[in-house]
């Protein structure tokens, strides 16, 4: 069954922006049933997951509504267009929050009042003691505080990126990486950190040092590199690096020796970290 037939025949529905796809989200998606269906309003301004990336995080179909073209809507239109997409619709999973429409006037409420089906709204959801929303996960990304954004998505922070020839320096004076242009996902805040990188293709991830930031160093160009600890591995196009620690902050080194030996210690620390959750 290809994937516009199981939209077709999907009768439950989660529906939101769903930037994330974090542990409040799956709160959503446990409501689904066999026959269920993500809908994603897309402002064109996610970060965490852009575009398509939602996708990796779910088994269920994934249907996507631009909400430039459908902001305009008033709420029997807005629930028209959603039974036109979807015949067999019985029962719609929104969030306690979520509004829709023109000028995002309407609630839930107003969808009980004009569905015929079930509307079930999600309670909201805590992680030790903090509520879950993309904005806090975004703040946290970008103060490197990576440990709690990660407890708030359910799953490590990933960026995806396509390789790019980076200053050569790294491999003849310090240690080899691999350079990633990356758009669309949020940086974390600029400094090192404990990853694991899958590389092109592959199935599995490689535990690895990365680096996000200006080389003030060196060229004080911005980079996105990543360094694999269990060997040189070739790279031909692309790769994924998954977010662990933050170790440190972005420094800048008089002496290249010096940033060597920081390198070293830094690939130590993730070494200890990772051995430690046996990654």
């Amino acid at each position: 069954m290809n994937i516009a037939t199981t939209i077709k025949n999907s009768d439950t529905i989660a529906i939101g922006g769903f930037d994330g796809m974090h542990v409040g989200h799956q709160h959503l998606f446990r409501e689904l049933g066999e026959y269920g269906c993500i809908v994603v309003i897309d402002s064109g301004f996610a970060n965490i997951t852009p575009h398509k990336e939602r996708e990796d995080f779910t088994h269920y179909p994934v249907f996507y509504f631009a909400l430039d073209k459908i902001r305009h809507l008033e709420a029997k239109g807005f629930l028209e267009l959603l039974k036109e997409n979807f015949p067999k619709l019985k029962k719609i999973v929104v969030g306690y929050d979520f509004h829709f429409g023109k000028d995002r006037a309407y609630d839930y409420d107003d969808l009980k009042e004009i569905f015929e089906g079930e509307v079930k709204v999600v309670d909201e959801v805590k992680v030790n003691g903090e509520s879950v929303h993309s904005r806090t996960i975004r703040k946290k990304l970008s103060h490197g505080d990576i440990k709690s954004a990660n407890s708030l998505l359910g799953h490590n922070y990933s960026i995806r990126g396509n390789l790019i020839k980076g200053q050569g320096l790294g491999a003849k004076e310090l240690v080899a990486t691999i350079n990633l242009h990356v758009r669309d996902y949020l940086l974390p805040k600029e400094g090192v950190y404990t990853t694991l990188t899958r590389i092109d293709d592959e199935e599995h991830f490689h535990p690895s040092v990365s680096f996000i930031g200006h080389r003030v160093s060196t060229d004080g160009t911005f980079a996105v590199e990543t360094h694999l600890l269990d060997g040189d591995i070739e790279c031909s196009t692309k790769a994924t690096i998954s977010f662990v620690d933050f170790i440190r902050e972005n420094m800048q080194f008089d002496m290249l020796d010096d940033l060597k030996k920081q390198i070293n210690r830094d690939i130590n620390i993730a070494k200890d970290e990772l051995k430690m959750l046996q990654l």
